[in-house]
Order: structure tokens, then C-alpha cells, then sequence
């Protein structure tokens, strides 16, 4: 009888603590699965609504507006996603200032109008968005190719814009003769080498031509690692945008997938012939990058990421540049500014505000202190 009852209280400890793996996986497997539901219940906390609005030639600007606590502050988002890339900064900066975190054409709710895809024209839309729709002088930060499209702003709108914030812009490094070097005129390459090649799912096209192999070390890694489990996902769920199960979201193998979504196969509402504009330089017409920063007139600040872990410099053996700007292109803009802020260096990916959001508060918390 005794040996009995030890057998049943071995069989019940097992079966617990099978219970428990089996129950830790599930949860495991779920966070992985559906991490980007998080954005969506940290934009409904922090009270934001969906808004459009129609301009003189028809065109749609689609944005998100958080309640009114505070001076104005206008979120330019960078490429391939949309006003929601946010989310984790939105709660707490809406409770001082106003924000209204707009798409850009080419992205998320506005217009797909390649006749629209230039900084100048995009600029022209959102200083009448700023005069129309906001009613007042603002603050202004982008991110990367939104911290562009800001500075320009500033520069041919001084009296719209108090402050400027330029989260990691790509200055310099987009001028012809410097960009065929660098990782993201690559994958910009990529889309118009897709558009160009009749194929239909973008996903499978960019995990095939990709530079970003490079990074992972060696193909093989790559292949291992990123490619090969995304090609067997989309083998049971064509024109899907792959999501991987045992990958955690601080591995950023699924936000690599979720950036091939685009509108021309019908995954995602990025559209591809954004990114063809700055391989051909036709959005950067009417733009001469130097001359803009010049022209600012307000206080600005300018946050650069540190060089890429595992790199002793923002280059890789190739003399491919993997970052937005290196430090002299840095260093650059911050001399061109009349009245600006380096803070260089930031421990960080691109995406600061996502990696680093209090990093991200305290530059607009300190910017609308300097703009006063």
C-alpha cells in the first residue's frame, strides 16, 4: 500500500509539472504569436482615435489624436509602418502635450499617390494639415525618413514649428554616390527589383535578395535562422506575413517579416513605390539636404543611435553603412543647426522610440523646454 502511494504521489508531482511546461509553453508560444496586440490596448488606454481628413486636391491624411493636455506635438513615423509604430510612448506623452501622429502617403490610412512620394510634396500636405486641422505652432518630431520630411517642415515653415526632434534621420547618407552603400538603398533596391519582376509575394522575394544575411553572420545563419521558417510557414499560409511561434519579440525575427508587408500583395498598406522613390532619388527633388538644415530656425534636437552591436563602426567589411547616419553625417547636421542638441550615441536600434521610449520622452520633454 505504501509503494502505491508513492507511485501516485510521483505520477501527480509529473503530471504537474508537465502541466506547468505545458501551460508556460502555451503562454510562451501566445506572447510570441500576437505581440503586436499590445500596440492596439496601449493606444486605446492612452485615449487616441482614428481620424482622416480630406484635402483640396483629395487626398487623405490618416492620423491618430490623443486628448488635448497640452501644447501641440506632431509624430512623423518612419518607413514601412504607420502612425501606430508609437504606441509605447503615446500613453505617457499624452498627458502633457496633444498629439496628433500622422501616416505620410504611401502608409497606413492616407493616400497611395506616387505623384505625392517627395519630401517637398509630402511637406506642402502636412504644413496645411498643421494650418487646417492643428490651428497652431507645434513641435515636431520623425523618425528617419519622418525626421526628414520634419526638418524640411521647419525649414520652409518656421512659423508652424517651435521645436524640431530628429530621431535617427538618414541625412546625407541619401544622396546619390553614398547610398548605393548603404543597407537601406538596398533594400530599397529590392522592392524595385521586385515591382520590376512580375513575382507576387514580396515576403519571399526579400528573404531571397536580402542584405540583411550579411548580418546574421553568414547565409547559412541566415537561411537557418530567418529564411527557411518563413518560407515553410508561407508553404501553409500563402499571402500571409509569416509568424514564427518559438521566436520572443526581443529577437526581432517577426518585426523582419512584418516589415515586408505591403500593399501590392496584399499583406500590409506600405506601398512598395514609396520605397522605389528614394532608390531613384525622385523623392528627394526640391530637397537639397544641406540647405534645409541651414534654413531651421528653431531650437532642435538630434538623436543618433551608437554603431551596431557586434561592428566596430557603423560600416561592415563590405563599406556598407548598417545605420541611418555615421557619426560625422551626425556630427554634420548638428553643426548645420542653428540652435540644436546632439544627444549621440544612443544605446539603441534605429527605432528609439520603440527600444528606448523614456529616452525618446525626456528628448521631447527637453525640446519643448528649449522651445520656450
Amino acid at each position: 500500500m505504501k509503494k502505491k502511494g508513492i507511485k501516485k504521489r510521483v505520477f501527480i508531482i509529473l503530471s504537474l509539472i508537465l502541466l506547468s511546461l505545458g501551460l508556460g509553453l502555451a503562454l510562451y508560444a501566445h506572447r510570441n504569436m500576437t505581440y503586436d496586440q499590445k500596440e492596439a490596448k496601449l493606444i486605446e488606454k492612452a485615449q487616441f482615435q482614428e481620424k482622416q481628413v480630406t484635402l483640396p486636391d483629395h487626398s487623405i491624411l490618416n492620423y491618430g489624436e490623443g486628448p488635448d493636455n497640452g501644447e501641440v506635438l506632431v509624430l512623423l513615423h518612419g518607413q514601412q509602418v504607420s502612425w501606430e509604430d508609437y504606441a509605447k510612448v503615446l500613453g505617457e506623452l499624452s498627458q502633457r502635450y496633444h498629439i496628433y501622429a500622422v501616416d505620410y502617403y504611401g502608409h497606413g490610412g492616407s493616400s497611395k499617390f506616387p505623384e505625392k512620394y517627395s519630401a517637398k510634396a509630402i511637406g506642402q500636405d502636412l504644413i496645411w494639415f498643421i494650418q487646417n486641422v492643428i490651428g497652431e505652432a507645434v513641435l515636431i518630431s520623425g523618425h528617419s525618413s519622418g525626421g526628414l520630411l520634419a526638418t524640411w517642415i521647419a525649414a520652409n515653415a518656421p512659423e508652424e514649428v517651435k521645436g524640431l526632434l530628429i530621431e535617427d534621420a538618414p541625412f546625407f547618407a541619401t544622396e546619390p554616390g553614398r547610398a548605393e552603400f548603404t543597407f537601406a538603398w538596398l533594400g530599397f533596391k529590392d522592392m524595385a527589383d521586385f515591382l520590376a519582376s512580375g513575382q507576387s509575394n514580396f515576403t519571399r522575394y526579400s528573404l531571397e535578395h536580402t542584405y540583411l544575411a550579411e548580418l546574421f553572420g553568414s547565409q547559412t545563419n541566415f537561411d537557418k535562422i530567418v529564411k527557411n521558417p518563413a518560407l515553410k510557414y508561407m508553404e501553409k499560409h500563402p499571402q500571409q506575413i509569416p509568424r514564427i511561434w518559438l521566436y520572443p519579440p526581443e529577437l526581432k525575427v517577426n518585426q523582419i517579416y512584418d516589415l515586408t508587408a505591403n500593399l501590392q500583395d496584399g499583406t500590409g498598406d506600405y506601398d512598395l513605390r514609396f520605397g522605389l522613390a528614394f532608390y531613384d532619388f525622385s523623392w528627394f527633388r526640391d530637397f537639397p539636404q544641406e540647405e534645409t538644415l541651414k534654413q531651421v530656425q528653431c531650437p532642435s534636437i538630434l538623436l543618433h543611435v551608437a554603431k551596431p552591436a557586434n561592428f566596430q563602426d557603423y560600416y561592415d567589411e563590405k563599406g556598407i553603412l548598417l545605420s541611418a547616419m555615421d557619426a560625422e553625417d551626425a556630427k554634420r547636421v548638428d553643426t548645420l543647426l542653428s540652435d540644436n542638441t546632439l544627444i549621440d550615441n544612443v544605446d539603441s536600434g534605429h527605432d528609439i522610440h520603440v527600444e528606448q521610449p523614456y529616452i525618446f520622452i525626456k528628448a521631447v520633454d527637453d525640446l519643448a523646454k528649449k522651445a520656450k
